[in-house]
């Protein structure tokens, strides 16, 4: 039977807040952030005691468009450079790789680059490339960790043999991936139970990564958390694809845990985020609550966003028809 590791009014030690501002919000943008404001996230994160900066993907640039996407879409070392230096900090840098989108011989040894881990993120049917990539990682001396996606959509017999097989791997975390922010907290505390049986007896962590379609990313954050989850996604004030992600700013607010601050985050946010609201759209909208309900990918509903169209009730026909 699943049970809560230690009392949420004490700090447990195995607890790793995971900022995916920029690589999760470069989707809302195709990671055109200035420099002033990846430098921006990167000393907040330092301030508030994070344990790691997902800086952005680390895509191929022979194989997606430096003119259509940003730097960070492909998270160069001269660049991540330009931001972090040496990164001379208790904070450790992370990059996501797509399959499909990189190329795992591009990848520098761990002592040439200011890089920490190397987190793969594939849908099941490139786990064989994703295993290729986490061994690779891992030969180079990269922390590594698995994002399954698409997780609601797999049969249970399905998952259990891809977790079986990653059990086997040498990767660090796998990752409850929350794809299509569809998941309620009985099925996450289920998910984590499975994970954790996993990891557990081939001495990984598990992770989580919700995303907030139904309003659920943080509550499923802190649920995963309650029951074993040590690596816990999150971005300021939620900025990420869609619907957004569990906001930073009420994980580090929850967590009772001194090394965490909430004050430099709020001036983040002051600074940064209000003025980015004018420009970007993301977060809660209805068109991601039908996606999220229907457990569907949410690129509709984004069409929706982007359109302006408020025609909910065709919205949701269109969508139910084609189920």
């Amino acid at each position: 039977m699943l049970e809560k590791h230690g009392s949420m009014l004490l700090a447990r030690e195995d607890i790793k807040v995971f900022d995916c501002t920029i690589r999760d919000g470069g989707l809302v943008n195709n990671y055109h952030f200035t420099d002033e404001f990846v430098k921006g996230v990167y000393d907040t994160c330092v301030a508030a005691g994070v344990d790691y900066m997902e800086i952005g993907k680390n895509n191929s640039p022979t194989l997606m468009s430096e003119e259509e996407f940003g730097a960070w879409n492909f998270s160069k070392e001269e660049d991540i450079r330009r931001i972090v230096g040496n990164n001379d900090t208790d904070m450790k840098i992370a990059v996501m790789s797509d399959i499909g989108r990189t190329v795992k011989e591009e990848l520098l040894p761990k002592e040439e680059s200011v890089v920490d881990m190397i987190r793969i993120a594939t849908y099941i049917h490139q786990i064989p490339e994703a295993i290729e990539l986490i061994e690779e990682a891992h030969a180079k001396g990269y922390e590594t960790t698995v994002n399954v996606m698409a997780i609601a959509k797999a049969f249970n017999d399905e998952l259990d043999e891809v977790l079986e097989v990653l059990g086997k791997t040498n990767v660090d975390v796998i990752y409850i991936a929350d794809t299509f922010g569809s998941f309620y907290p009985e099925q996450i505390r289920s998910l984590t139970e499975k994970y954790l049986d996993v990891a557990e007896a081939s001495g990984k962590q598990v992770g989580i990564h919700a995303h907030n379609n139904i309003q659920l990313a943080y509550a499923n954050t802190i649920e995963a958390m309650i029951y074993g989850t040590s690596f816990l996604d999150c971005t300021i004030s939620g900025l990420g694809r869609g619907a957004g992600n569990c906001p930073m700013e009420l994980l580090i607010g929850f967590l009772k845990n001194p090394k965490y601050k909430l004050l430099p985050v709020l001036e983040f946010i002051e600074k940064f985020i209000v003025p980015l609201e004018k420009e970007l759209d993301w977060g809660y909208s209805i068109p991601y609550m039908i996606t999220g309900q229907l457990v569907e990918h949410p690129r509709s509903a984004m069409k929706a966003r982007d359109e302006g169209d408020t025609e909910y009730v065709k919205f949701y026909k269109n969508l139910t028809e084609q189920l």
